[in-house]
């Protein structure tokens, strides 16, 4: 097989700087040291060989985005090792040579795109005597281009890792164990393209034909450099490049060499020689969401050198509190109380995720007025809510200050309870009723048909003002800066589905320069210890204007909690700024198709919100269980499942079906995506309890979709048993 000519000059560049790298460093292992054996990653993603999987894993928390390419194929590949014992990987193949669709109005030259989803199951840990064994399936429920399951096992020996496997589908294709390729290339398994992306066919899997593969790592006397010599258990006669296109993909030999370069930590080169007539090259970037840790610039911490007794402040000496504690402990919205026997704060935590640190910095400065009190009572609150109240008896906090016992601790002095009603005088409180900020925005897509990579890069200018403690107003205007939406032809979807169309029509509104995102009025209150809600009314997103409101039940340090949400809306004119679809039947002049909107929903949802405690391997999860109606009309049920990471980032995946069948709903069978929540003290250098949010969604479809409200409440109610806020684990 040909190679093409700028590949081949990118490929020498990408040699000749690992070898010069690997030539000036000076990192070979000496009599008293032996290089570590690490694992990297395959031309598909997730730990492996070359082309085939091995059984090995990463440390958990470990994420690793790479590139492969080569003549046929450009893989972009994003793996997680999301518990010790579970690998996924998310891929996009770019198939040269194959155009996305053969329709040039509507794809141009973009190559086809294939997305696809793996996994790996860890069944046993290696010992002395056992090898560590895995099962896994690659591309399930994708297209099907690279859909293969198998069972393989890995054993070490000093500077080797052997590994052998078993492999059905595309993994096994060469069929050297067993199945028969007389009649077709896959031993009668289909392998056909499915158009239904999305479903898993079980049907088909560990069927057709199945093949031993196998192969061995070395680690040299180099830390940085592996060696790879693998048995390949695919022929690639069934490849896609083959079966819908005209690219000849012959296999000269099963046998692939290869060499990874590692010239940091955090960086990987992988070069490879494949079939015998094929060059690889790819780079991996890794690293680990469980143990990063942030890094402060932060204000100091106060001592603890109370004053000499008083009963009184004076008014100036109560506003130099309230400030400190805004300054120092990280409160907003404060207000301070005085009684015979405790100083209350109440006040929203806006500054640490570990609430045990603003509570003693807030319990200090308190201290060090040389007020007299029995205890200082600190009522967490957020949109005014009172969460939680935490008492800190000020004997005991003397005797921690003081280091009066071994191992003494703040948490030794204080309990956290339900609110109480409020006992005593307001002597101060903040005027921070008003408040505005700026915020970037990326919107965002992968694979489509226009170019692989659509984006828009804006602003968006927040503010909110409390016109009382329940009643707030708040506003979201977005700035377009830049962007290549204009490419995106999907404005009405051309697949012949009749759903009304709420999320497809996303480019008419994303390509205003200026918009209107949100401007709406909400009432928050809550009823006894655990019952909070929210009534709201007006733009409530881009793309819907409308009226609703949200309960929630949520009983203090509780790993469950009940909410449901209610609501009308309407679907926004995105030809006028703040005008409603008031016309059902609408005409696409592009593709010369009538299409329905929105004129007016009932939509809502139960939702069941848990944390598994019951099985360790299944630790920091939580489950979202919704039922309800979505905004096209249709009725079922969404799963939300997300894993939180030491560091505080949070990993997650939803799945949505209703009572669309797959034709009803279109390509993509159903609705499902994938997010990542990250701190953002993990990102700046100042301590804050706020969250940076990626979401993906494999492709945007009508069916399946919710509302997007501005406020939920098990997010604004997460001091009652923190899951977002979470302390940090050393």
């Amino acid at each position: 097989m040909m190679i093409k000519t700028d590949f081949k000059t990118k490929l020498t560049r990408i040699v000749f700087y690992s070898t010069t790298c690997l030539l000036s460093a000076n990192i070979a292992a000496d009599e008293f040291s032996h290089p570590v054996m690490t694992y990297s990653q395959s031309d598909f993603g997730g730990v492996g060989l070359l082309q085939m999987p091995t059984a090995r894993m990463k440390p958990e928390g470990e994420f690793t985005f790479g590139t492969t390419y080569n003549s046929e194929y450009t893989h972009y590949t994003g793996s997680l090792q999301l518990f010790s014992w579970l690998e996924s990987t998310i891929r996009y193949t770019q198939v040269h040579d194959v155009l996305y669709s053969s329709d040039s109005n509507f794809s141009g030259d973009t190559d086809y795109t294939d997305k696809s989803i793996d996994v790996k199951l860890g069944l046993l840990s290696e010992s002395y005597w056992l090898p560590e064994l895995s099962v896994g399936a690659q591309d399930i429920g994708g297209t099907g281009l690279f859909d293969g399951e198998y069972v393989v096992a890995n054993k070490r020996y000093k500077n080797l890792d052997f590994t052998l496997g078993v492999g059905w589908g595309y993994i096994g294709n060469s069929a050297n164990l067993s199945g028969s390729k007389s009649n077709s290339s896959d031993c009668g398994r289909n392998t056909s393209y499915s158009g239904d992306t999305g479903t898993v066919d079980l049907n088909r899997m560990f069927t057709g034909c199945s093949a031993l593969f196998g192969g061995v790592q070395y680690q040299t006397a180099y830390q940085p450099l592996q060696l790879k010599l693998e048995y390949d258990g695919n022929d690639y006669q069934s490849d896609f490049p083959v079966t819908s296109g005209s690219t000849d993909m012959p296999s000269s030999t099963p046998w692939n060499f290869g060499l990874v370069y590692s010239p940091t930590d955090w960086a990987v080169l992988r070069v490879s020689y494949e079939r015998g007539n094929t060059l690889t090259a790819g780079i991996s970037l890794k690293t680990n969401l469980s143990t990063l840790k942030p890094t402060w610039v932060d204000t100091p911490s106060p001592n603890y050198k109370p004053q000499p007794a008083k009963t009184e402040l004076t008014t100036s000496e109560w506003k130099k509190l309230n400030k400190d504690i805004q300054a120092i402990a990280g409160y907003e919205q404060t207000t301070l109380y005085q009684s015979e026997a405790a100083i209350t704060l109440k006040g929203k935590p806006t500054k640490y995720r570990n609430l045990d640190e603003a509570h003693q910095r807030a319990s200090y400065l308190i201290a060090d007025t040389g007020l007299e009190s029995d205890k200082i009572n600190i009522i967490d609150s957020n949109e005014h809510l009172p969460l939680t109240e935490t008492t800190i008896h000020t004997a005991a906090l003397k005797r921690v200050a003081e280091n009066d016992y071994p191992d003494s601790k703040f948490q030794d002095s204080s309990a956290t309870a339900n609110p109480q009603p409020i006992l005593g005088e307001v002597k101060t409180h903040s005027n921070d009723d008003w408040s505005f900020g700026v915020a970037p925005v990326l919107q965002q897509s992968f694979g489509g048909s226009e170019d692989f990579y659509l984006y828009a890069i804006g602003v968006n200018a927040n503010s909110t003002y409390n016109l009382t403690n329940n009643w707030k107003i708040s506003n979201t205007i977005y700035g377009n800066i830049l962007d290549n939406y204009d490419k995106f032809n999907y404005t009405v979807p051309p697949d012949g589905t009749d759903l009304k169309r709420v999320r497809t029509l996303s480019r008419q509104y994303y390509d205003k320069t200026i918009r209107i995102d949100n401007l709406q009025l909400t009432y928050f209150s809550h009823y006894g210890n655990s019952i909070y809600s929210q009534i709201y009314t007006g733009y409530l997103e881009t793309m819907f204007a409308g009226t609703g409101t949200e309960w929630l039940y949520r009983p203090i340090d509780s790993n469950w909690a009940l909410g449901s949400d209610i609501n009308y809306v309407i679907q926004r004119d995105p030809d006028t700024v703040l005008g409603l679809f008031s016309q059902e039947r609408h005409y696409d002049a592009q593709t010369g198709r009538y299409y329905n909107v929105q004129t007016g929903v009932a939509t809502g949802h139960a939702t069941m919100y848990w944390e598994p405690k019951f099985w360790q391997a299944i630790d920091n999860t939580l489950v979202k269980f919704s039922a309800g109606r979505y905004l096209s009309g249709d009725v079922g049920v969404t799963l939300d499942f997300s894993k939180q990471f030491d560091s505080g980032i949070i990993a997650g995946a939803f799945v949505t079906k209703t009572n669309l069948s797959a034709d009803e709903y279109g390509e993509g069978s159903y609705t499902k995506g994938f997010y990542i929540s990250i701190p953002l003290d993990l990102l700046t250098v100042r301590p804050s309890r706020e969250r940076a949010n990626i979401s993906w969604l494999p492709l945007q479809r009508d069916g399946g979709q919710m509302l997007n409200k501005k406020y939920d409440l098990y997010s604004i109610t997460d001091m009652r048993s923190p899951w977002y806020t979470r302390t940090i684990k050393e």
